[in-house]
């Protein structure tokens, strides 16, 4: 159980060399109805349909254990789809590659109130049951036992709230996984300015007179509020500030930046999103997680600031874990780091190295 040194992340970066995304094969689309799905919060659902993409096939050993299968989790408001791009699936998933689709069985999930899975927007809106983390990693389990007949994961590899997702794997169902990789989290109670900026958000939709108890007809003003403080929390300053460098420049990124956000997304769903984590709390069971673990944060993420020193000295009680804590360099992108693999790639190899049986 230790946490690299800055040195040793520094020179573990500068030895990656450059490498151009890879061609893989095609994602296989589909959904998995998970029947007479009861949320802990009260409230069920008789049909929870869990969206999914799979690239390659399960592969069982004389056991009948699934041995490649990996997981991957995305973060609050995105999707499985956002992993299908150069910096993460070009990087990954081609031949050769760590996460080989040739080799392994990946799936990527779009999680309960997410992307093409059952969500508040699909027409109960506000009437849809109040979700929490743990909901969502049960139906992640359902999908692939009941769904998909995985019976075992070669790994959970998740984002910001995937990255959360997948301490609690690690608790939750700690004879399934056979390794972690948290990116872009802490293994705490949201707290702090983590959770003030959330409920800034939260509030700016339920406080909102147009938001009608979420009965809207045109979405609420609030959720202009909620995308300008994620727009502030996702990226570091060095890149604002070269994306931006005028006060004209910073109005004209800010505008479109917002203005996208608020016609694709939906005041409901953004809101259920950023309320879910009132149950996530991996701390009392922290030291039960037994799988290699490698937690990689970055030194620029404004959502979890290395200062506070959480993932440092909560680490030490996860007994085959590491932390990482990537500097800042002109490839960070702040929170948003997770989903640019090569900052992080040396330590998957090393953790799937020291996972192997």
């Amino acid at each position: 159980m230790r946490t690299a040194t800055w040195l040793t992340v520094l020179l573990a970066c500068l030895v990656v060399a450059p490498a151009t995304a890879a061609e893989y094969p095609s994602p296989v689309q589909g959904d998995y109805v998970v029947k007479d799905f009861a949320f802990s919060r009260g409230g069920a659902l008789p049909g929870l349909k869990m969206h999914y993409r799979t690239l390659g096939q399960p592969r069982k050993d004389a056991s009948g254990t699934v041995r490649n299968a990996v997981l991957v989790l995305h973060g609050t408001t995105g999707s499985s789809a956002q992993f299908l791009r150069p910096d993460f699936a070009g990087e990954l998933f081609g031949a050769g590659q760590l996460l080989d689709a040739t080799k392994y069985f990946i799936v990527l999930v779009d999680n309960i109130g997410h992307g093409q899975s059952s969500k508040p927007s699909d027409g109960l809106r506000a009437t849809f049951p109040h979700y929490g983390y743990r909901d969502m990693v049960t139906a992640q389990y359902r999908l692939l036992t009941e769904g998909l007949g995985v019976n075992h994961l070669r790994l959970v590899i998740g984002t910001s709230m995937g990255g959360m997702h997948a301490w609690l794997w690690g608790e939750m169902y700690p004879d399934y996984v056979g390794a972690l990789m948290p990116l872009a989290s802490v293994p705490a109670q949201i707290s702090g300015r983590n959770r003030m900026w959330r409920r800034i958000a939260i509030d700016a939709i339920r406080t909102d007179p147009a938001w009608q108890g979420g009965n809207y007809a045109t979405q609420p003003g609030g959720l202009r509020l909620a995308a300008g403080v994620l727009a502030l929390v996702s990226s570091n300053p060095v890149l604002r500030q070269q994306e931006s460098p005028t006060l004209a420049a910073a109005d004209t990124w800010f505008d479109n930046y917002v203005s996208t956000y608020v016609r694709t997304a939906d005041a409901n769903d953004v809101l259920y999103a950023l309320e879910a984590s009132w149950d996530y709390d991996p701390e009392p069971a922290r030291e039960t997680i037994r799988a290699p673990l490698v937690a990689v944060n970055s030194a620029d993420d404004l959502v979890n600031p290395p200062e506070l020193g959480i993932l440092e000295r909560e680490i030490t009680r996860v007994p085959k874990g590491r932390a990482v804590v990537i500097p800042l360099s002109g490839e960070t992108r702040g929170h948003g780091s997770h989903t640019v693999a090569p900052l992080w790639k040396p330590y998957l190899a090393e953790l799937l190295r020291a996972s192997e049986r």
